[in-house]
């Protein structure tokens, strides 16, 4: 594995265990986090400025523990039993999730984040990062998604979105990139990147 792809692993395996610690109030999460969804204004070697989605701006500083993934488009018809993937959805009656959105890890990174966790990208919804096993074709797809712990059945619809995650740099953190921020939430109020997931020629990281 590449120092970057190692980097990149690490970064987004600690993002994962601050975001599920922070879901629960009897573990306490070695520090606070905050998901930062929107479009890059500004950016300098040691800061990025994001206008978010929910409106306003935040300053959030880059250090040298920052790490950048590049986000591009996918097809679900790569996925297929062994993949590595994660799944953002909402919980159906029957126990399965409804994705909102799917994320394929390279094989190098397998593992991350593994399991099944509460997540941020709406209300009630949650993250499950696993290997897949079934792959059942029927109105979209519904996958099997197996972790350490259990499994899970994810009804993937057609319009949801589906990307690649890959190894980034520092490069891609241009002025109007769309991105997603885990930012560690320090005690004078200020932001921290732990990692930004940038979309590549434009697209919209969906996490």
């Amino acid at each position: 594995m590449s120092a970057s792809l190692r980097n990149l692993v690490h970064g987004i395996a600690v993002s994962a265990i601050f975001a599920t610690s922070a879901s629960f109030a009897q573990a306490p999460a070695p520090a606070a986090m905050a998901g930062i969804r929107g479009a890059i204004v500004s950016v300098a070697a040691d800061k990025l400025v994001v206008k978010s989605n929910r409106g306003g701006e935040q300053t959030i500083a880059l250090d040298k523990d920052t790490r950048v993934a590049a986000i591009s488009l996918a097809n679900i018809n790569d996925i297929k039993p062994g993949s590595y993937i994660g799944a953002a959805g909402i919980p159906q009656p029957d126990g399965s999730q409804k994705a909102l959105e799917v994320h394929v890890f390279p094989p190098a990174m397998a593992g991350t984040g593994d399991g099944h966790r509460p997540f941020d990208l709406a209300p009630n919804s949650t993250m499950t990062n696993g290997t897949v096993g079934d792959v059942v074709a029927s109105n979209g797809r519904t996958l099997t998604l197996k972790y350490k712990d259990g499994e899970k059945k994810i009804v993937v619809p057609d319009d949801v979105p589906i990307v690649n995650i890959e190894a980034g740099e520092r490069s891609m953190l241009v002025a109007g990139a769309k991105v997603v921020v885990r930012a560690r939430k320090n005690p004078d109020g200020s932001l921290t990147a732990a990692s930004v997931s940038v979309g590549r020629n434009g697209i919209t990281p969906p996490m």
